[in-house]
C-alpha cells in the first residue's frame, strides 16, 4: 500500500512540474502577451441582394385563402365526465392487487 501511494505521489508531482515548466525545461516568462484579434476590413460591406430563386420542382404553384368553419371538419363526440370516471374505476378494480400488506407499528 505504501509503495502504491509513493508511486502515485511521484507521478502526480512529475505531472505538476511538467505543467509548470511547460515541457521545455525553461522558467515561464513574466512578460505579458497582448492578444490582438484579426481584422477583417472587407467583412461587412453593403452588396446587392441576390435575385429570387424558386425551391419548388415547378415554377407554378397554387395559393388559396379563405375561411372554413369548424363544422366542416368531423369532430369526435364528447364523452361525459361521469362515464369516463366509471370506466377508470372499473379498470382500477380489475388491476392486479398486492398480496403483502404492511402494517406499521
Amino acid at each position: 500500500m505504501k509503495k502504491t501511494l509513493f508511486v502515485l505521489c511521484l507521478l502526480s508531482s512529475t505531472a505538476a512540474f511538467a505543467q509548470y515548466y511547460g515541457g521545455s525545461g525553461a522558467v515561464l516568462n513574466n512578460q505579458p502577451i497582448i492578444f490582438e484579434p484579426p481584422s477583417h476590413p472587407a467583412h461587412a460591406n453593403y452588396t446587392a441582394m441576390t435575385p429570387e430563386q424558386s425551391v419548388l420542382s415547378s415554377a407554378s404553384y397554387n395559393l388559396a385563402e379563405g375561411y372554413r368553419p369548424a363544422s366542416d371538419f368531423p369532430q369526435p363526440e364528447a364523452i361525459p365526465l361521469g362515464t369516463t370516471a366509471r370506466e377508470l374505476r372499473k379498470q382500477h378494480s380489475q388491476m392486479k392487487k398486492s398480496h403483502v400488506v404492511w402494517i406499521n407499528q
